[in-house]
Order: C-alpha cells, then structure tokens, then sequence
C-alpha cells in the first residue's frame, strides 16, 4: 500500500535548499507536488530528479498559491502535507506521522506539527519561537489557507491532534540581505490586510482570547496591537520577546532574529503606513523663508 500523503512544496529558486528537502521526504511519499512561481534557477532540474510532480502559476502570495493548488492540481491522497523549502521533516516525525493517520478517528481533519527554527545555524529555543506548533497536516478537502499574508490554515470541519516530534526550518540560503529583501516584500501584504481590515467568515480565523493558541495570538494583534500606538507597539513587542520571554539566551543569532523580525520589520510597516497616512509627498511646502 502506498503513502496516504500528498506533499505539496511551493518554490521560487530554491536550488540551495530544494535538495535536502525532498532528501528527507523521498521515503516518506511517492506524490511530491512542486507549484513552482517560474524559477530561473536549478530548482526544477532537481525535483525533476527527484521524480516530483511540477506545475508552475504566477506567485501572488503563499496563501493563494497553496489555494490554486488546491483547486487546480488532482490529489487522491487522503492526507496532505504543506512543507517549505527550507523545512526538513526527520525520520522520527514521518514514522510519527505514518502512525497518527492510520490510528486517528476519522473526526480528526488536522495534525499541528512542532517547528524548530535554525537562524544563522543556531536552534532558537526562546522568546517564543520553541515550541511553536504549526497546523500542517489535514485531511484531502477539509481545509483551505485564509488569503492573507500571515497565512493560516482553517479546518471547515473536524478535530485536530498534535504530532510530539519537531520538524526543522534551516534556510541556508537565508542571508540577512535576503532576508530583508523577503521581509521588505512581505511588508506589502501586511500593510495591506492592516488597512484594509478585509475577512472572509467562511475561511479566516475567528479572533478568540480563549481559542487556540493562533486564535489568541490574532485576537492579540486585532484588539490589542493594532490598537497600541505606531512605533511604540514594536518596539513593546521587541521587549517582550527578547527580555520577558528571554530570547537573549540564544545568543547572538537570537539577538540579531529578535531585532530585524520583533522591532525592524514592525517598526517598518508602521512607518510606511505613517508615510501613506501623512501624504507627505503631495504636501505644498513654502520656500518662501529659505
């Protein structure tokens, strides 16, 4: 009997992270679906090797490529399972994985896995990265991403269980240029559901202070962040990060993630939004003093 899952990769150049990936997965499933955003690189040579499935359709976001490959790409397999790139899944957690499906009551629908973060080739264990469940694993048609750039996966239906084994994030093409390049690129989404404040009740998470850990942390961000002052609330968010959850154990590494991710990024989306609320650009100015 074959694997009950499909694994779906989403890739754009990955030729420095693709190969370990599927190295760890090649066991585990024989439908390895590659939704590729049209990379110029080595990227898909390797999967090609690698025997994977590729279909390739213009990025937009993470969330609606998932989508479109949801609806556009045939699965038959019961279980499906999202991993990036950059994402190792070990021998421990397959057999943990192979184990849960074929045990579980069929009114379980999602499986959270438990993400361990390497940045700059060190574990970061604290200011809340560790342990961080993720929901990854569903079962073929019950869930879907909400179309936003923090994006989630949201069951329409079933329970969920929690694998105990971690999966690993090591990016090691993740250079701290590159890495303000992506977060410089994410900002536009996030700027954009900020303001916006767009939902869809039929697939986003419903904000609940005594919900899931992620439906806490939305509620947090909706009633709570959002309503705190620019530039104050990251640098407050920093704070609680790095000295009360004590992310300044990770050393350098975690010094460096704790300021670029908890303070830089947040302080930059609140100051672009400062720019496209203010107008400053199209503000008369009077020389006549100069």
């Amino acid at each position: 009997m074959g694997s009950p899952f499909s694994i779906i990769l989403l890739t754009y150049n990955e030729e420095a992270n693709i190969r370990r990936c599927l190295e760890s997965i090649k066991d585990f499933t024989d439908d390895i679906v590659i939704v590729d955003s049209f990379s110029t690189d080595s990227t898909l040579k390797i999967c090609d090797a690698y025997g994977c499935r590729i279909v390739q359709n213009k990025f937009v976001n993470h969330a609606v490529q998932f989508n479109w490959a949801l609806d556009n790409v045939p699965l038959d397999r019961p279980w499906i399972l999202r991993l990036d790139c950059d994402e190792i899944l070990p021998f421990k957690l397959k057999h943990e994985l192979i184990e849960l499906t074929a045990t579980c009551g069929p009114d379980i629908t999602g499986i959270y896995l438990n993400r361990r973060m390497y940045f700059m080739n060190r574990w970061l264990k604290h200011g809340g990265m560790y342990p961080h469940y993720i929901l990854r694993v569903f079962r073929n048609g019950a869930g879907r991403y909400e179309e936003k750039t923090e994006e989630h996966l949201v069951l329409k239906l079933g329970r969920v269980i929690y694998a105990s084994q971690d999966f690993l994030e090591d990016n090691r093409q993740n250079t701290l240029k590159y890495w303000l390049k992506k977060h410089d690129d994410l900002s536009d989404g996030e700027i954009r559901d900020t303001l916006l404040e767009t939902s869809d009740p039929d697939r986003d998470l419903k904000p609940r202070l005594f919900g899931t850990k992620v439906e806490r942390t939305r509620w947090l961000k909706t009633h709570l962040y959002a309503r705190s002052p620019l530039f104050i609330r990251g640098l407050l968010y920093f704070l609680y990060r790095y000295v009360i959850r004590v992310g300044f154990l990770d050393g350098i590494p975690g010094l460096i993630f704790h300021v670029l991710q908890g303070f830089w990024y947040r302080f930059y989306i609140d100051a672009r939004i400062y720019e496209m609320q203010s107008q400053w650009q199209s503000t008369a100015r009077d020389y006549r003093d100069i």
